[in-house]
């Protein structure tokens, strides 16, 4: 693309510069990475939270959260020379100077407090040193539907609806036509829809033309396959290549992941056949053998019990590994024995990497449900667990996934953080509901996609974002706007440009394209192939751990690399020369073939002049570039709306 227009962004964006001065070279060395439960922890407890936790907010200053804290401009991240705690306890003022009681912070909780913060004073998800009022329910619970209201009869309308009465919200207003088509066509299968299919939902006068379209989406099965693996790699920490392959000790289970999602296997069906495994779905079961010495946390046989409990329980058992939990109610005991379940011989415990002289026992986290049969050798302890995980008792079950999968589709989830099921949802109601209709659907997790994306609130306008919507202030107010994931984004240029690569790097057996689908999106998906340096920058993880969710935010690299990054720059330049290959077309028509590939609408009459101007007469490849990356970089384009 020429130099020109990537100057004109740049002035659009001058915090960009600033901030590769501030990852170059000559960047003063960032201390060592903070550790909040570890390192923060210890000295908030120990000299801020008689004062401003749990009740009790002298000055009106409340600790309890992340969000707390936030909404007091008392920190600000990344920044602890602008923020109002490091200047507090800093100050030579003794009236001004915290703590208010006892000695002044020492130099060395100084540095560690701004270290904290410049690293973006992270804090553990879910943490609050409130005391918890709200003991989430084990048992599925089945609520009664409120009455319909202005004949919206869907049963999560009907829930959403009473609630919004009860928090005296106004519903948002209902998605046109074209909004609701790009939204669901990334929602449900992660690739733009093609023009003529557009057109064609367009066109479409039915009443149920919305409901038809989720149900041909969800019934593309390799396009549905190919947009959930990104999804499923993520939470299964499974990849194609990286950490841990090339000495057996991690296992990949693409193959397995593919079949099942193209099968539409039963959600319980498949967590039992990773718990439980066959040959080729014991991936996620086998752990990282990290080479050398490690703490005692990071074995396989913990790793298991991090993992299972995280991702199906929304349960965090690494701070409970290696000592009782600081931040939630679960033990030592509580990790090791879910660890010993997978365990070869004999575990001994550990605590803080110190042996305790203690054995670990095989234990369910929720004994309430059955136990484990330590008798037993390993495969049918294994297959006891699997059975107690998917347990018709089991109510975590259902509703973990399905907090998860409403976060994908609404940009927030009932439960937030979705690893942190312990705390309140923003409605009880609702979640149990989406919980037990998962289960009478015996499990089908299509039907409660299209349960979800047929209702009003799912195909509502994105709700403004509140200052105040944060914790338990949090009100829900409508979907909100979400970026592309990297798959989703290159699965998007590469649509737009006909750069997808040639071949898949995933082991899978790829099935053929059904015959409804146009030969735009017949391509090798991001989600099939090695990450490279772009995909990194937006976010793909390495997947050595669990990824629930990825980043929400643009960072530096993030916008270097769209902004003056080789692997776009590159992928333009070859779209270019592509599109212009296409001789028949005027320039008029190019700028509108780009602009409904993109962004599922023509060009405003302004927007069109400015294109004309970046095409150049007669168009040239450089002006295609331009063209194609000017609306690359639109929020419009990368955002889910």
């Amino acid at each position: 693309m020429s130099c020109s227009i990537r100057a004109a962004w740049a002035r659009l964006t001058p915090g960009l510069v600033a901030l590769a001065v501030l990852t170059g070279p000559g960047r003063a060395q960032t201390p060592k990475k903070v550790d909040f439960a570890h390192d923060v922890l210890p000295l908030l407890k120990a000299r801020c939270a008689e004062c401003h936790t749990n009740g009790k907010y002298k000055g009106s200053f409340s600790l309890d959260t992340r969000a707390d804290v936030l909404k007091k401009k008392a920190v600000v991240p990344g920044k602890s020379g602008d923020s109002e705690l490091i200047k507090r306890v800093t100050s030579a003022d003794k009236d001004v100077r915290m703590p208010a009681k006892g000695e002044p912070l020492s130099a060395k909780e100084v540095v560690l407090l701004r270290a904290w913060i410049d690293q973006g004073f992270a804090w553990e998800d879910g943490f609050s040193f409130k005391v918890a009022d709200y003991v989430p329910p084990l048992k599925p619970r089945r609520p009664t539907l409120p009455p319909a209201r202005n004949g919206r009869e869907h049963p999560i309308d009907r829930i959403i609806d009473a609630y919004f009465a009860r928090h005296k919200v106004q519903s948002p207003a209902p998605l046109d036509d074209t909004a609701f088509v790009r939204r669901v066509y990334l929602d449900l299968i992660g690739v733009l829809p093609a023009p003529k299919e557009v057109d064609a939902f367009l066109a479409d006068g039915s009443a149920d033309k919305r409901g038809r379209l989720v149900r041909r989406l969800l019934d593309d099965n390799r396009s549905y396959a190919e947009h959930w693996l990104t999804f499923w790699n993520d939470l299964l920490r499974n990849d194609y290549a990286g950490t841990g392959y090339i000495d057996g000790g991690r296992k990949q289970i693409s193959a397995w992941l593919y079949s099942s999602l193209l099968d539409n296997k039963p959600y319980d069906q498949f967590v039992r056949q990773l718990i439980s495994p066959t040959p080729e779905s014991e991936g996620f079961i086998k752990g990282i053998k990290w080479r050398g010495n490690v703490n005692a946390s990071q074995v396989q046989e913990l790793q298991f019990s991090q993992n299972v409990s995280q991702v199906f329980f929304g349960i965090n058992m690494k701070c409970a590994s290696c000592h009782d939990s600081f931040i939630d109610k679960w033990k030592l005991a509580d990790a090791y024995g879910l660890a010993a379940i997978i365990a070869d011989k004999e575990m001994q415990i550990y605590r803080c990497d110190k042996p305790t002289g203690r054995k670990a026992s095989p234990r369910f986290v929720f004994p309430e449900l059955g136990t484990i049969d330590a008798a037993q050798p390993k495969a049918k302890r294994l297959e006891q667990v699997a059975r107690l995980v998917t347990h018709p008792d089991n109510g975590r079950f259902p509703r973990t996934i399905a907090n998860r999968l409403w976060q994908r589709l609404m940009g927030r989830g009932l439960v937030h953080p979705v690893d942190v099921m312990a705390n309140r949802p923003w409605n009880d109601d609702l979640l149990d509901y989406l919980g037990v209709y998962l289960a009478d659907q015996q499990y089908d997790l299509k039907k409660l996609l299209e349960h979800i994306v047929t209702s009003r609130a799912y195909q509502s306008r994105p709700a403004p974002v509140k200052a105040e919507s944060s914790g338990e202030d949090y009100v829900f107010r409508g979907p909100e706007v979400r970026r592309m994931t990297a798959e989703q984004f290159l699965d998007a240029v590469w649509m737009l440009t006909k750069t997808a690569p040639a071949k898949a790097a995933a082991p899978v057996r790829l099935p053929e394209f059904d015959s409804t689908v146009p030969a735009e999106r017949r391509f090798v998906r991001a989600a099939l192939v090695h990450a490279d340096g772009l995909m990194r920058a937006l976010g793909r993880p390495n997947r050595e751990q669990v990824v629930t969710t990825r980043p929400d935010q643009l960072t530096t690299l993030e916008a270097l690399e769209l902004s003056n990054g080789q692997i776009l720059t590159d992928l333009m330049n070859r779209g270019a020369a592509n599109l212009l290959k296409e001789k028949s077309k005027e320039p008029d028509e190019r700028i509108e073939d780009v602009y409904r590939r993109a962004l599922c609408r023509k060009p405003t009459a302004d927007e069109l002049a400015a294109a004309r101007d970046l095409l150049g007469s007669p168009v040239t490849a450089e002006g295609v570039a331009d063209l194609l990356w000017a609306v690359v970089m639109l929020p419009e384009f990368q955002l889910i709306r």
